[in-house]
């Protein structure tokens, strides 16, 4: 029991065993009938019970269904049995090369640390391993991985921004992990190509909570993956994603030039990253008052957009869906004060937001605030964009859509941006 985690997978799985009173053949029963009667072979829960062997990702979903667990809690459970194991196994070589017990006592803090068991680190640290570990780097981990960015890329689906970011930690962690050891190059180039995706993800999570400074450093680090595994169109996805923090948070020609560099590196074959770059370009020369060049950009991101297969186009963060085409131009227009093309984008963006979409429908309301407000009706915008603010989750007031709100609040004159003022801060 010595070499077994407390936490660990194997506690993990023989606790939740004999709390529901079952012996390891019967276990090993219910986890066959989840496989549709696929032989399963008590053995090997035998083994994964002991930590003679650590289950392999292709076998955390199933375990995460038969022990009512979430398949991350079953990831990082595997991960600090194998930190235990790499522990236990520092010990027992310097134990074998002899040592006091004061020094003894001292390599156990120095090997807790190296092995990751004095605690986990918090996100900027987890960011700081993987950065470190793309400048110097086992095929079932990086397979887990690539599935886990698959999983994850889909977006928000009706969570929020929190409750996704925590989900994505035992990911992270092992990430972190695999980074650090050695691989082939053409596993390195695959290994670098979902860090990008997976980091980027972090920083567009971290872009809509409003957390900018660590949105911009997640950003950094899948800009420095994505070049390692030379793939240049996650490159041009991960830098025009990147684009969209300093143009929601108030620097458009910082926004303008990465952008610029993002449709640059995307090319002329069709791309979700080049679509949203020329649309992301057309949003921050619209807000810098470039109304010609931001014209030119959103004919730009619908011809792209018209040339996207299913793939490109799908609905999740790696890809360019029409209801996000629409909810980007949308904010082009108000920007640029054309608000009857606007409002035909808001409607078009609606129409194909599905319910779970809380904060996009959020987006969207400030937008045809703002427009009303550009039509000259002040007090109409403000009664709009309050019954928008006090119909979204508490969980949702914050990031993004606080930062949209407060900036159609000051744009609102006198007791209009009064009346919004007071909705905001729940008077």
């Amino acid at each position: 029991m010595g070499m077994m985690a407390p936490d660990g997978i194997g506690a993990l799985l023989r606790g939740a065993r004999e709390a529901a009173g079952r012996t390891r053949e019967e276990q090993a029963a219910v986890l066959q009938a989840a496989r549709g009667g696929k032989w399963f072979d008590p053995e090997n829960l035998k083994r994964w019970e002991t930590e003679k062997r650590l289950p392999m990702p292709v076998w955390h979903p199933l375990l995460a269904d038969c022990y009512g667990r979430s398949p991350e809690e079953i990831a990082r459970a595997v991960v600090v049995s194998r930190r235990h194991r790499k522990l236990h196994q520092l010990i027992d070589r310097e134990g074998r090369d002899g040592g006091s017990t004061v020094d003894r006592r001292k390599f156990l803090g120095v090997a807790a640390v190296a092995t990751g068991m004095a605690g986990l680190p918090d996100f900027a640290e987890a960011r700081q391993g993987i950065n470190a570990g793309l400048s110097t780097s086992d095929s079932s981990d990086l397979a887990y991985l690539e599935g886990a960015f698959e999983r994850h890329r889909g977006g928000y689906r009706g969570r929020p921004p929190s409750e996704v970011l925590g989900q994505m930690r035992a990911d992270l962690d092992l990430l972190r992990e695999l980074l650090g050891r050695p691989h082939p190059v053409s596993v390195r180039k695959d290994l670098a190509r979902t860090a990008a995706g997976i980091t980027g993800l972090v920083a567009i999570i971290q872009h809509d909570r409003g957390d900018q400074r660590d949105a911009v450093g997640w950003f950094a680090t899948a800009e420095q993956a994505a070049r390692e595994s030379g793939d240049r169109r996650m490159l041009a996805w991960v830098l025009s994603r990147h684009a969209m923090v300093p143009l929601n948070y108030g620097a458009p020609n910082v926004a303008a030039t990465m952008a610029i560099r993002a449709r640059a590196e995307a090319g002329r074959f069709p791309s979700a990253a080049g679509a949203l770059a020329a649309a992301v370009t057309a949003r921050s020369l619209a807000s810098i008052g470039d109304r010609e060049g931001a014209l030119r950009a959103v004919a730009d991101a619908r011809a792209a957009a018209a040339r996207l297969d299913s793939v490109q186009g799908a609905d999740t963060w790696f890809g360019y869906p029409a209801q996000k085409h629409h909810v980007h131009l949308s904010q082009a227009f108000t920007l640029m004060g054309r608000t009857r093309e606007a409002y035909a984008e808001q409607e078009a963006a609606l129409a194909l937001t599905m319910s779970p979409s809380v904060m996009t429908r959020a987006l969207i309301a400030v937008d045809r605030a703002a427009c009303v407000r550009s039509d000259g009706d002040p007090t109409t915008a403000a009664a709009l964009a309050a019954d928008a603010w006090s119909r979204l989750p508490v969980a949702y007031r914050d990031g993004l859509v606080r930062s949209r709100m407060d900036a159609l609040c000051q744009s609102l004159p006198g007791s209009s941006g009064s009346a919004l003022s007071e909705a905001l801060v729940g008077r």
